[in-house]
């Protein structure tokens, strides 16, 4: 059976770096995702935590099926269904709050995403408290309509109902995802959840680089993973010889 595959953004298809708009693609990997999505029959889509404009511009030319900020924006075959922020004004008002709480500390830096704000400590990791607490307070305020994902140093507060898992589940009942085999490949606590949902659906999850992962398969570094991707590309086909199990 043909697969469908599913990819992470930061620490998957890129390196992860100190400040998340320094990311940068390395060449020939647009290419590569062209190929490989041609051979998958267009089976082929970014799921991040970005938004979908973001991971167009470091992409182009590709321009792949993408759900964007964990499923809150998303888009199909060329149609974009987007992220609103104006339906999000209690969390507009939050985020200004954050900015008055954690622009003055130096190397702490606010991602905010529209519908969804990520506070990053990377550069600080001795202000991991601070920034959390504000996180989680601004979270329990907003009360049950959002929720907070953490990640590598980073937590961000987004619409309860977003996930990986939801998204790549709501994709696979559409052509052309429909009828084939899920394929997540992922590195970070954001993208366990996703994990489970391609196992449920008998699917096949790679992690990429260390940590505890419900993944079948694991593969060492970004690096590694273009390697395979471009070998996937050749072949015409997903194929799990030779990738190590997790």
């Amino acid at each position: 059976m043909t697969h469908a595959l599913f990819l992470d953004f930061d620490g998957t298809l890129v390196e992860i770096v100190d400040r998340p708009d320094a990311v940068a693609v390395k060449p020939g990997v647009p290419e590569t995702l062209t190929r490989l999505s041609a051979a998958l029959e267009g089976a082929l889509a970014v799921v991040s935590g970005r938004p979908i404009a973001f991971l167009d511009a470091k992409l182009e030319p590709f321009t792949p099926d993408a759900a964007g900020l964990h499923g809150v924006e998303r888009r199909l075959a060329g149609v974009l269904h987007p992220c609103r922020p104006e339906e999000h004004p209690g969390l507009r008002r939050g985020i200004e709050g954050l900015h008055e709480a954690l622009d003055p500390v130096e190397n702490v830096i606010i991602e905010d995403k529209g519908c969804s704000v990520a506070v990053h400590w990377r550069m600080a990791p001795a202000e991991e408290g601070r920034a959390k607490g504000l996180v989680e307070d601004l979270a329990e305020r907003l009360g049950s309509d959002y929720r907070i994902q953490y990640g590598k140093m980073v937590a961000e507060i987004l619409p309860a109902l977003s996930g990986k898992g939801p998204i790549i589940a709501k994709f696979m009942e559409e052509a052309p995802y429909a009828g084939k085999t899920p394929v997540f490949i992922g590195d970070d606590l954001t993208d366990e959840n996703g994990f489970e949902t391609v196992n449920r659906l008998g699917g096949v999850a790679v992690r990429i680089g260390d940590g505890e992962t419900v993944a079948r398969y694991r593969l060492p570094s970004v690096s590694a993973l273009a390697k395979t991707l471009h070998g996937w590309a050749d072949l015409g086909r997903v194929d799990f010889d030779g990738v190590p199990e997790a």
